[in-house]
């Protein structure tokens, strides 16, 4: 894989991850403050890793695409 590409990857997961821990913790933070670290780590990673591998990066890839297509008309 070019760097390029690995670059554009990492951002794209990026762009998902963030936004979706933030939201995830501001929304289930504070009940999930009783747990310990380890079992908030499961949890949190146990919601978000699907949300992001199947539906957050191919939405991105989705509004990547769409622009690009766009671009390449005008």
């Amino acid at each position: 894989m070019r760097t390029k590409m690995k670059l554009m990857a990492s951002l794209k997961i990026w762009v998902v991850i963030y936004p979706s821990i933030t939201v995830f913790l501001a929304l289930f933070g504070e009940p999930l403050s009783a747990l310990p670290l380890y079992q908030r780590t499961f949890l949190l990673t146990v919601c978000l890793v699907p949300w992001i591998v199947f539906a957050g990066v191919p939405f991105v890839d989705r509004i990547i695409r769409a622009f690009s297509d766009k671009n390449v008309q005008a």
